[in-house]
């Protein structure tokens, strides 16, 4: 886990800124041409390889923009803890080491990956894309599915606290710890649901109409604490309030609806069904957890907060 110190000196670049499958599997004969010996796949299964010792990508799973390269966009900027200092190529951050994962079980190797920025907003719009698959954390909604393709959840959010240094809520390990803390969060999110159902204050916690409310009352010191799902606490942490931090994370499955992360892609992108695969297979085979583990959880330094 790392230190506060750590994540400290991380926060300067902030503000500068998820079964190798028969779908993407190459054909027998073309496999047995190997000389090599084959390289293995994340999920322990042997990746195809040209004579040359070139991994194989299958047909179904090479109708990219770009012939013989996997296009993948991120946002621009990209921040911690999902890129780290804004580098995708790096494969060091949440996202990108995610990207890379699936890119790696479609059959890429990492210099057939190529990165590209997008918008946000200019992602989820209907049309042709500038790349394969995108993403930025983007939250999984029929709604954007009307004209966008998601991919199976490759993040399923938890639920965590801010608070500035000093405050009651820190160095809190279970819920009983926090009892006396005064919370606040954004009306009809489930974060405010989480501190009701789940933490159970013994003060009602203060409710605001958004979460510049809920932020500017944590900067005024007029709330200890406040709840956020996990990527939304750590950017309030590293980029927008001074002298916060994540003070404690919960379970994934502690009470609430959770929030889901998928690759984005064109609609009805002949690639979905490999990401979905790709994605299935790190699932199994506990990749995407450890990848999770490492980038997302251990990485904040806040401690798991038990709920029983």
């Amino acid at each position: 886990m790392r230190s506060r110190t750590a994540y400290s000196r991380l926060l300067p670049a902030l503000a500068a800124g998820a079964l190798v499958f028969a779908a993407c599997g190459s054909d027998d004969d073309n496999s047995s041409e190997s000389t090599d010996a084959p390289a293995d796949t994340t999920d322990g299964t042997e990746a195809p390889m040209t004579s040359d010792g070139d991994m194989m990508v299958d047909e179904s799973c090479s109708a990219t923009i770009d012939d013989d390269v996997l296009t993948i966009a991120t946002g621009e900027p990209a921040f911690y803890p999902y890129v780290l200092d804004d580098d995708p190529e790096s494969g060091e951050g949440f996202e990108s080491a995610v990207a890379y994962a699936v890119a790696h079980q479609m059959g890429y190797l990492p210099e057939s990956v190529v990165w590209v920025r997008t918008g946000f907003d200019e992602a989820i719009q209907p049309g042709a894309k500038s790349f394969d698959m995108n993403l930025q954390q983007f939250s999984i909604n029929p709604e954007r599915a009307e004209t966008i393709d998601f991919s199976l959840p490759y993040y399923t959010s938890n639920q965590a606290i801010v608070a500035l240094e000093g405050s009651a809520a820190e160095g809190a390990t279970t819920v009983a710890d926090l009892k006396e803390v005064k919370f606040g969060a954004q009306v009809g999110t489930t974060s405010l649901d989480f501190i009701t159902d789940v933490i159970q204050p013994d003060q009602e916690p203060f409710v605001y109409d958004d979460n510049v409310g809920a932020k500017a009352a944590l900067e005024a010191n007029q709330i200890d604490a406040a709840v956020f799902d996990l990527p939304t606490a750590l950017y309030v942490s590293g980029v927008e309030i001074d002298g916060s931090l994540v003070t404690g994370q919960f379970p994934g499955d502690a009470g609430g609806t959770t929030d889901n992360f998928g690759f984005i892609l064109e609609k009805d992108s002949p690639l979905t069904g490999c990401v979905d695969a790709a994605i299935t297979a790190l699932t199994d085979s506990g990749e995407l957890e450890a990848i999770t583990t490492e980038w997302m959880s251990d990485f904040t330094g806040a401690p798991l907060i038990a709920v029983d």
